[in-house]
């Protein structure tokens, strides 16, 4: 299952340190952090429950930007 969602990031740099944390979450196939359009597409890993996932997506972007927004 792959779904996109609205990202606030503040610099291209961060987005591609959230695009990394992003792909090491457990749940998570692959990730792609766009900075110009600010979205984030994930797609998951089969099984895996979207709703349980971008939590412990959002938690590993804010250790790379404190004030990370995902609307999810």
């Amino acid at each position: 299952m792959k779904k996109t969602y609205k990202i606030d990031v503040d610099c291209a740099n961060c987005a591609n340190k959230m695009e990394a944390a992003a792909n090491k979450t457990e749940g998570v196939k692959n990730a792609v952090v766009n900075f110009m359009s600010l979205k984030m597409t994930v797609e998951f890993e089969d099984g895996a429950d979207p709703a349980e996932v971008m939590p412990r997506i959002l938690k590993a972007c804010r250790k790379v930007e404190s004030d990370c927004e995902i609307e999810f």
